[in-house]
């Protein structure tokens, strides 16, 4: 494993000097360490090999990310990996997605293991895929694992693009690998505590309330001891105690996940956290739900606008008959809210034209708009009282 600067220099002499595509995969350590950093990065191009990169020892790589800049950057389900990389300096100008790839040419399982199984006849060896890659020193069997993600990507990659251009859908691709390339950070998430499992058992305000301290305090903690937020305060815990609302910590000790090996000072931290959602005025309390940025559910709209609903009931019938009769997925040919947007607010003269300005607002790519807007046109004609 390459955890030294010189050892770095070296690599990046090797793949700068390459050629073709290169493939590239990051572990994190989810589910064990705070955040979604990566604690190794794996890359292999032609005439350069394959290289197992510790972002502990090396945390830079741009130098790395700019010496394979122009080449085109072989990912498996590139957004889970990208932010990642984004961090510590390695950002690709264009890639292929081999996951992506896979869903627009119709395949059925799409896991690296099953597309290399299914294209190539090779079967990965399995096994350490959720294992905590923050370890130091790395098992060599798991280093091994991690080399064998890049072994066959780019062969992966050359009969996937294959497969494409024989179902004439080889462009469809590009233009979604471009849409990924060119796609900027995502905004960090309003109130991500309500994002708690099991919250919609939480009705009341002050009981939000308690949710959001909690998961504020436990955050601050994880953070601090960089360590994943569920092995500090598991989120069932979390509403538990705003379900209870405990007026002491004894109270709280009684709760599940608050059991007998939990500290008297860790109580005492949790307990102070519902103390102050319990002495918050009404103002002060979180509102029931989000500010709804866009329709409303859709099992409302027939109540709230019927004609609405019959439109979003025509469209959604035409987007899936579509789907099936070009074998991919419906949400890549076109995503459920784009279509839910367009069928709450309609533009006022629904033609093909206006109805693909809607579509290219919401970020839907030329292929996606070529392909649904006719039919989505004709959904929006929809007449709910006839027949």
């Amino acid at each position: 494993m390459t955890a030294t600067e010189e050892a770095l220099a070296e690599v990046v002499a090797a793949f700068a000097a390459g050629t073709g595509p290169v493939a590239v995969d990051a572990e994190r350590a989810s589910g064990y360490r705070y955040g979604q950093r990566a604690y190794l990065v794996q890359l292999r191009r032609e005439g350069a090999g394959s290289a197992l990169i510790d972002p502990v020892g090396c945390p830079d790589l741009s130098a790395l990310g700019e010496a394979i800049g122009d080449a085109e950057w072989v990912l498996h389900a590139a957004t889970q990996d990208l932010p990642c990389l984004r961090d510590i300096g390695m950002v690709p100008s264009r890639l292929f997605d081999t996951e992506l790839a896979g869903r627009l040419a119709g395949f059925a399982r799409v896991g690296l293991g099953a597309m290399v199984e299914n294209v190539l006849g090779f079967a990965l060896e399995k096994g350490h895929s959720a294992v905590d890659w923050s370890t130091r020193p790395l098992p060599e069997p798991w280093l091994r694992y991690a080399a064998l993600d890049v072994e066959l990507l780019v062969d992966l990659r050359d009969a996937l693009e294959e497969e494409l251009e024989q179902q004439g859908k080889l462009e469809w691709a590009r233009q979604e690998f471009a849409a990924i390339a060119a796609a900027p950070p995502p905004p960090p998430r309003k109130d991500p505590w309500r994002r708690t499992s099991g919250m919609h058992k939480v009705r009341r305000r002050r009981q939000m309330a308690v949710v959001r301290e909690l998961w504020t305090a436990r955050d601050q903690v994880a953070q601090r001891r960089d360590v994943s937020p569920g092995k500090v305060l598991s989120d069932s815990a979390i509403v538990e105690a705003a379900l209870s609302l405990p007026p002491n910590s004894h109270a709280l000790a009684g709760l599940p996940g608050f059991g007998h090996r939990m500290g008297r000072r860790q109580l005492e931290q949790w307990q102070a956290a519902v103390d102050r959602a319990r002495a918050l005025s009404e103002s002060e309390l979180p509102q029931p739900g989000q500010p709804l940025n866009g329709p409303p559910p859709p099992r409302s709209w027939a109540d709230k606008d019927p004609v609405a609903a019959a439109r979003l009931s025509a469209a959604r019938a035409a987007v899936t008959a579509l789907a099936e009769r070009l074998n991919l997925p419906q949400e890549n040919l076109i995503t459920p809210d784009t279509v839910r947007r367009l069928c709450w607010e309609p533009p006022a003269a629904p033609t093909e034209e206006s109805v693909a300005a809607v579509l290219a607002g919401h970020g839907a790519r030329l292929w996606q708009i070529e392909q649904v807007a006719p039919l989505l046109t004709e959904a929006l004609r929809t007449d709910p009282d006839a027949g």
